[in-house]
């Protein structure tokens, strides 16, 4: 069994708990197979993606999730990443992370390495995984 676990980034940090400010994002990582990311900014205007598999693919049902507009996601979440970081992200690496919208396989074996790489590329701290992947089950 994998990592079940949400964390959250507002006000500089990371934490388990809801975001303590706008903007914020949620990282909500599902037994290490797919994370949903969800992000807000300031103007309360956000979005939503999914990280190595859209649900829909991941549980083999069409009516799991709504299929993402990537290209789109990309660019709100750039946009998100210049306004709570200052860093400029390109919309391409960002759509280089998201799970295919045809459902193509994944580069990273875990979604965990996904979410890392999107950390490094939008400039937030690192994010401490538990060392007990049931710690934060929920």
């Amino acid at each position: 069994m994998g990592l079940f676990g949400t964390f959250s980034y507002s006000d500089g940090r990371w934490s388990t708990g809801r975001p303590t400010a706008v903007p914020f994002l949620i990282v909500d990582v599902h037994d290490s197979g797919f994370a949903t990311v969800d992000y807000r900014r300031a103007d309360a205007s956000g979005g939503r993606f999914y990280l190595r598999y859209e649900p829909r693919f991941y549980f083999d049902d069409a009516d799991a999730a709504d299929p993402v507009d990537a290209p789109a996601e990309a660019e709100g979440f750039a946009g998100w990443v210049r306004e709570a970081t200052g860093t400029a992200m390109d919309p391409a690496d960002a759509l280089g992370l998201l799970a295919s919208p045809a459902g193509a396989p994944p580069v990273d074996e875990v979604v965990e390495l996904t979410v890392e790489r999107m950390i490094a590329l939008a400039g937030l701290p690192a994010l401490e995984w538990p060392t007990d992947p049931h710690a934060y089950a929920g």
